[in-house]
């Protein structure tokens, strides 16, 4: 999946747009909730030294928030990098590529968006 494809998906599937929050960084394009405007996605292109590979390439990549359970054996797959300037303990960066194949992609994307979605409180008794 690609850049284009994936904002289509998450415009699509949860009613949200890409906002441009840096200035500096107009290739960089963050997906938040409606409600609390939390980030559950971002966008980025990003040189591929910033991922700790040799080389200057620009890829496009995605951050996700991700169960920590889950983010080591990730990390061991292709196209799976530690977070790129979030916590790398609840948060995991891969490459928007066929390394990564779509589906694995927006299983990740909801387990991002529902990990930060607005907690209901229960009453106490």
């Amino acid at each position: 999946m690609n850049r284009s494809q994936l904002d289509k998906y998450i415009t699509d599937y949860y009613g949200v747009t890409a906002e441009r929050l840096f200035e500096k960084n107009p290739g960089f394009q963050a997906y938040r909730h409606n409600d609390t405007k939390k980030w559950f996605a971002m966008i980025m292109d990003l040189p591929e030294s910033r991922l700790g590979l040799d080389g200057q390439k620009i890829i496009d990549v995605v951050n996700l928030k991700c169960d920590p359970i889950l983010i080591g054996s990730l990390r061991l797959e292709q196209g799976f990098y530690p977070a790129y300037h979030m916590n790398k303990e609840n948060w995991i960066t891969l490459a928007l590529d066929e390394r990564v194949p779509d589906e694995k992609l927006r299983m990740l994307v909801d387990m991002s968006y529902e990990l930060t979605r607005k907690k209901l409180r229960r009453k106490n008794k």
